[in-house]
């Protein structure tokens, strides 16, 4: 079913596109047809995945963006539409991920946080949903296993990933007699190099990080990947203000 995603003669914005979960569904769009406007604050690793994605026969604009400044979304929106002339999906994949002991935290952590994970999905998508809507397209936004379960250390990464699911679902439901559709997916861990900065936290608790490692091991990358590849596709038709848990059990109990 994932494996079906289909975007010929169609757009995609991708943030986070320069690695990881980012690259790897600007990959799968790719390879279902769509073109593709890459946003994400590391120019080389953006054009390497630019470069990937052209070996499928994408046309891929790349926008080197800072997602936390406020003036960003519209820049993007109106690069891709330049570039374009539609939108089609939007993945909201980039993060921010500062694994901190809370009474350290600095307000410049905190604020990138919610400025990256969550200021930044809210205004592409309201700068982006008059073509969205003239083409009955989708909304994709990454969220996590920590909306739904207390990770310590990471107060303000699952605060912003709670309140991205909740996003998702209002706007669902005032959206639901729009040609539209908005859905999450909600990984747990995986192998980037987000996940590397809980090795560089100071003096954890062992026995607090253990509760957030999965029994079952990580979460591949390219399965996440064609989840959020589906859910941007006309092939998805039935899901609206769903959240998708891929996390190999970590939020089962």
């Amino acid at each position: 079913m994932i494996t079906s995603a289909e975007m010929h003669n169609k757009t995609a914005i991708i943030t986070g596109a320069a690695a990881g979960l980012g690259r790897a569904t600007a990959l799968k769009l790719a390879a279902a047809g769509a073109n593709l406007s890459l946003v994400d604050i590391d120019a080389q690793g953006l054009a390497e995945t630019a470069q990937l994605a052209r070996v499928h026969g994408a046309t891929a604009l790349e926008q080197v963006q800072d997602l936390s400044r406020p003036e960003t979304a519209r820049t993007i929106v109106d690069n891709t539409i330049a570039q374009f002339s539609r939108i089609d999906a939007l993945c909201n994949v980039a993060a921010v991920f500062l694994p901190r002991h809370t009474a350290q935290m600095s307000d410049d952590d905190w604020d990138l946080t919610l400025a990256v994970n969550l200021s930044a999905p809210f205004k592409l998508i309201r700068q982006s949903l008059p073509y969205l809507l003239d083409a009955e397209g989708a909304i994709v936004n990454v969220t996590s296993c920590a909306a739904f379960m207390g990770q310590g250390y990471l107060a303000a990464y699952s605060a912003t990933k709670a309140a991205l699911n909740q996003l998702t679902k209002s706007l669902a439901m005032e959206f639901m007699h729009q040609p539209i559709r908005i859905n999450a997916v909600a990984p747990g861990g995986m192998q980037t190099s987000l996940a590397a900065g809980l090795r560089h936290l100071e003096n954890p608790d062992p026995s607090i990080l253990g509760r957030i490692s999965p029994l079952r091991g990580l979460v591949d990358i390219d399965e996440v990947a064609a989840m959020v590849a589906y859910l941007a596709s006309d092939t998805a038709s039935g899901y609206h203000g769903a959240c998708i848990s891929i996390d190999n059990g970590i939020t089962a109990g």
